[in-house]
C-alpha cells in the first residue's frame, strides 16, 4: 500500500511536553527556554518511498532524508547531538521512526488527519506531542 501523500509546508499549532521531552534527551535549560519559544516549520517532500523532511525555525534547522524500510545512520546534529541507528516503516498510514543509540525507547510517529499533521516524539518514558496544519499554497 503506497503511504499518504505528506508532501507540504506545515506550521507548527501546538507543542505538548516538549519541555520534559528535551530533558530526556539531555537537553540544556538554555537551548530548551529558547526551543519552547519557537514555533518550527515542517517541509515535506516526498516521491513514492521517498523522504527529505526540513524543519525550519529561528533557533536551528534540521534536515533528515530516508527511505521507507531502509535503516541508516542519523546524525542529531544541531538537536541533541547523538549519532544514532534509524529505520523509518509505514505503518497503517503513520511514518513510524526508531532511532536506536544512547537513549532508549527514542523515536517517533507522524500521521495525517485532514489538514493536520501529527507528530509524537519519544525519548525513554517522555511523549511529546505535536501539531502542525498544512499551509495553503496559493496559485
Amino acid at each position: 500500500m503506497a503511504p499518504p501523500d505528506f508532501s507540504g509546508t506545515w506550521n507548527m499549532v501546538s507543542n505538548e511536553n516538549f519541555d520534559r521531552y528535551m530533558q530526556s534527551l539531555g537537553i540544556d535549560m538554555i537551548t530548551r527556554n529558547l526551543a519552547k519559544l519557537i514555533k518550527p516549520q515542517k517541509i515535506i517532500e516526498q516521491n513514492g518511498d521517498s523522504f527529505v523532511i526540513r524543519t525550519l525555525s529561528s533557533l536551528r534547522n534540521y534536515r533528515v532524508q530516508f527511505t521507507l524500510g531502509e535503516e541508516f545512520d542519523e546524525d542529531t546534529k544541531g538537536l541533541d547531538n547523538r549519532k544514532c541507528k534509524t529505520l523509518v516503516t509505514l505503518d497503517n498510514g503513520r511514518l513510524v521512526c526508531v532511532q536506536k543509540g544512547e537513549k532508549k525507547n527514542r523515536g517517533w510517529i507522524h500521521w495525517i488527519n485532514g489538514d493536520d499533521l501529527h507528530l509524537e516524539l519519544t525519548c525513554e518514558d517522555q511523549v511529546c506531542k505535536q501539531l502542525y496544519r498544512r499551509v495553503q499554497e496559493n496559485h
